[in-house]
């Protein structure tokens, strides 16, 4: 079933390539545990995805105010489970393709540390002084 959605989204891109036009990512790929990912699609929607927790994160921890390293700790336990959670269980692929745990783990991990430390120090700077 997968060599046949295969073959045929390869057939796509080669006649949107032939075209010229690119066809917008479709969102319903994001929750089909059937369609094909290369490494780079893959790297970049679980890159963004631990881009916004690190903002929800980073916003919520500025606002409540929350203070102490073992938040650092607690965001990027929740943040790895998320992206873990994300293709391990839904989208259900062979991590072994990508490069194993670490490096589907890692994608997007210092960028999102970034953003988080940012948007905390921010909001509660911000909001509580």
């Amino acid at each position: 079933m997968k060599e046949g959605k295969s073959v045929k989204f390869n057939l796509q891109q080669q006649q949107q390539h032939a075209n010229g036009h690119l066809s917008p990512f479709k969102f319903a790929k994001l929750l089909d545990p059937e369609a094909s990912w290369d490494k780079d699609q893959l790297g970049d929607v679980l890159h963004w995805i631990r881009q916004v927790v690190a903002l929800v994160c980073g916003l919520l921890w500025g606002a409540i105010p929350l203070v102490g390293g073992i938040w650092i700790v607690v965001f990027l336990i929740i943040s790895s489970a998320i992206v873990y959670g994300y293709y391990a269980m839904v989208l259900k692929i062979d991590e072994e393709d990508f490069g194993g745990h670490g490096a589907l783990l890692q994608e997007g991990l210092f960028a999102s540390i970034t953003l988080f430390l940012l948007a905390w120090i921010l909001v509660y700077s911000l909001a509580h002084f």
